[in-house]
């Protein structure tokens, strides 16, 4: 896949904490906006060459995107299909970071962990009752006129068509949409990758079935992992591993295997795909998903998962490369590197994030980029307080059912404490 004319970056990993503390060191918001913002500037990387090939991505911009670059159709980019009416590139973010920023507005209302009831009563009256700036659209307009159908779909489930939360997901087309903004539950729950794991199954049941959930579920967990002290591009992948179920598992499998064998991204694309393409619905052709695209099935997985923590392992954790192989990966590359930016965010903080982007991806979407990651921070705190009082109390109860009563002979529970026999 690789063309043949490419000359490829400089793809020689830095330490992902290189301009940083020791990974131990960095704390809860450092890591939170590492996450954060590097999910939005991967999302506005990639979606300026969004649903092209390694290829086309090459003769375009004759060679290697490198940083941010201008619309794939530079002079017609309102008018050129299929991207019209977007302004994709420029250092726009696309519904990826719009749909994140509104899960985290969701978590400060509710200040605690959501579930799918939370997403029908906070996140869908964000999507239509609320404009925001869409930089795609260079306008003020409702959320809602800017994300794409698999997102629509939340609103026409829960707001007009009452479906118990729960279940709304199911009966959508099944690809990344929930995925793609699931990092705030894995930065709420950072360093317990089961809680992530369980609350985004959770939230994403509103939106999501099938491997779309199921991705959901893991990348949350890959972003908690990512935020343990010591965690390593090995061990975020380990837990994601250890938690992926049905088809999804063996699609992170044998594109991990295949990414350790490489250290440039620039070799890696092509036997990448080829990793994840028997999981794969959509089929080689992007723009034209072959007739079993997007069904349920506990065989296969969505692409941008997997790829999303395969460029993780071949830049072994290094944030740069791990977005830029995202990105020139094609296919849907502004999830891909939502996702990868978020992982390689979360295990490096803020600082490995290049200012260069961050900064103009700010100015060009006309966002503040961290403060959504400030106040995530202030709600993930709280929370885990919360967490606390909560496991005190059950475990206060728990001592009351099994201690036995004043006067009364130690039970089996008390001699199995104590190591004695009954």
């Amino acid at each position: 896949m690789t063309p043949p004319t490419a000359s490829p970056p400089s793809t020689t990993p830095s330490s992902p904490t290189s301009a940083s503390s020791p990974p131990g060191s960095l704390s809860l918001e450092d890591r939170t906006a590492g996450a954060l913002v590097g999910a939005a500037v991967g999302d506005a990387l990639g979606g300026a060459v969004e649903g092209w090939s390694p290829e086309a991505i090459v003769e375009r911009h004759g060679g290697w995107v490198t940083g941010i670059v201008e619309p794939f159709h530079r002079d017609q980019w309102r008018t050129a299909r299929p991207i019209a009416p977007y302004h994709k590139g420029d250092g726009h973010v696309t519904d990826d970071t719009l749909m994140t920023h509104a899960l985290v507005r969701v978590y400060e209302k509710v200040r605690d962990h959501l579930d799918a009831y939370a997403i029908a009563e906070h996140l869908v009256p964000e999507l239509i009752g609320t404009p925001r700036w869409i930089p795609e659209l260079e306008a003020e307009a409702l959320p809602l006129q800017r994300i794409f159908l698999a997102e629509k779909w939340l609103v026409a489930r829960l707001h007009h068509g009452h479906v118990d939360p729960r279940e709304a997901g199911v009966g959508n087309i099944v690809n990344c949409g929930a995925a793609m903004y699931m990092a705030p539950v894995g930065l709420v729950n950072a360093g317990n990758p089961d809680a992530a794991y369980a609350e985004a199954l959770d939230v994403a049941g509103a939106h999501q079935s099938s491997y779309g959930r199921e991705a959901a579920a893991v990348l949350a967990a890959a972003v908690a992992a990512a935020c343990a002290p010591g965690a390593t591009p090995d061990s975020v992948v380990g837990e994601a591993l250890r938690l992926a179920k049905d088809g999804t598992r063996p699609a992170i499998e044998a594109v991990c295997e295949e990414a350790a064998r490489h250290d440039a991204f620039a070799d890696a694309l092509g036997p990448l795909r080829a990793a994840v393409e028997p999981f794969d619905t959509v089929g080689p052709d992007y723009r034209n998903p072959s007739l079993a695209a997007r069904r349920p099935s506990r065989l296969h997985a969505i692409e941008e998962l997997p790829i999303a923590l395969g460029m993780l392992v071949v830049a072994r954790g290094d944030f740069r490369q791990a977005v830029l192989g995202s990105v020139n990966y094609g296919r849907d590359c502004d999830s891909i590197a939502t996702m990868s930016g978020a992982i390689a965010g979360a295990l490096g903080g803020e600082a490995v994030v290049p200012k260069e982007w961050s900064g103009e991806v700010a100015r060009a979407s006309r966002l503040d980029l961290r403060a959504p990651a400030e106040a995530l921070a202030s709600v993930a705190r709280e929370v885990f307080a919360r967490d606390v009082e909560r496991r005190r109390a059950h475990e206060d109860r728990f001592a009351a059912l099994t201690e036995p009563a004043p006067g009364t002979p130690p039970g089996p529970a008390a001699n199995e404490r104590s190591g004695g026999e009954a």
